[in-house]
């Protein structure tokens, strides 16, 4: 990518409920996100708000945050649309907006969007090559993108064909091999799960449930990496894909990501009230790890 990369600082926020919260909210939210001093807020694109104009919203709402899309669909918008609107963020927003793209999940393309689901690594070369050459009228370089990649081929893929890739929701174990497929100068972005509370019982059955969630997309993966029973979900998976503990705990698991070769780690915080932003949570790992 020519244009000029974001600087997303080492840790972020991923707030991956942000569909939930009213737009007054969702506004009030990104400000604090901005205050509390992280650099980069990610947001997901499924059947919420469309994901260009919700970048529009939180870069509008901020002065100084990288906002992410981590990741809109490519089959939410055609690929000249896309670098179009990518194109017209950056323009208003030097430096402050980064296309994260996705193939999204089967059932929403399918059930929802009304598409046929093709092959995830020829779907997704298409569409870069469907954006490289897609017009745009005011001259400028290509803005940088990542790509949400799991597997070893999408992997590869965002080392060459993008700035890097966003990994959601892996262990530690995933990003050392992510860092080795990516080479050492790509950009390597990952999403950790987290349940801010010191006592382990509390939190153990949210985060057991998001693990589950977690699960299907994930199981071959996982089992590569060596979590041989990955589908019974242990004690050891679930933690491996959901940091809990106090702000000591989490900090130590962004340490591990970044130690395995991570640039940034963007956390998702789980509470049993998705529909109000983690504004507490936020503040106290803000005070530990920033």
């Amino acid at each position: 990518m020519s244009g000029r990369a974001p600087d997303l600082g080492q840790v972020g926020i991923w707030a991956g409920e942000a569909d939930r919260y009213p737009a007054t909210v969702l506004r009030e939210a990104a400000a604090a996100v901005e205050e509390l001093g992280y650099r980069a807020l990610w947001f997901p694109e499924t059947t919420g708000r469309e994901a260009m104009a919700q970048a529009a919203m939180l870069l509008s709402a901020t002065r100084r945050t990288v906002v992410a899309t981590g990741a809109a669909s490519v089959y939410a918008r055609d690929a000249v649309t896309t670098v179009a609107a990518q194109r017209t963020l950056d323009e208003a927003f030097p430096g402050r907006f980064l296309l994260g793209l996705g193939i999204s999940h089967p059932a929403l393309v399918t059930d929802v969007r009304g598409h046929r689901f093709g092959p995830p690594l020829a779907t997704m070369r298409g569409y870069l090559d469907a954006m490289d050459a897609a017009p745009f009228g005011p001259p400028a370089p290509a803005p940088p993108r990542v790509l949400a990649a799991l597997g070893p081929k999408m992997l590869k893929l965002a080392g060459e064909r993008a700035w890097g890739a966003h990994p959601l929701g892996m262990p530690v174990e995933h990003t050392l091999d992510a860092r080795k497929l990516l080479g050492p100068q790509a950009l390597l972005a990952v999403t950790q799960l987290v349940v801010l509370d010191p006592s382990r019982s509390r939190s153990a059955d949210l985060a057991r449930a998001h693990a589950a969630a977690a699960l299907p997309n994930r199981l071959t993966l996982l089992r590569d990496l060596g979590f041989d029973n990955a589908e019974s979900l242990d004690d050891r998976l679930v933690e491996a894909l959901v940091a809990t503990g106090g702000p000591d705990d989490i900090a130590q698991r962004v340490r591990e990501h970044l130690d395995a070769g991570a640039d940034h780690v963007s956390l998702h915080v789980l509470t049993s009230t998705p529909g109000e932003p983690p504004l507490r949570q936020w503040s106290r790992l803000a005070a530990r790890l920033l």
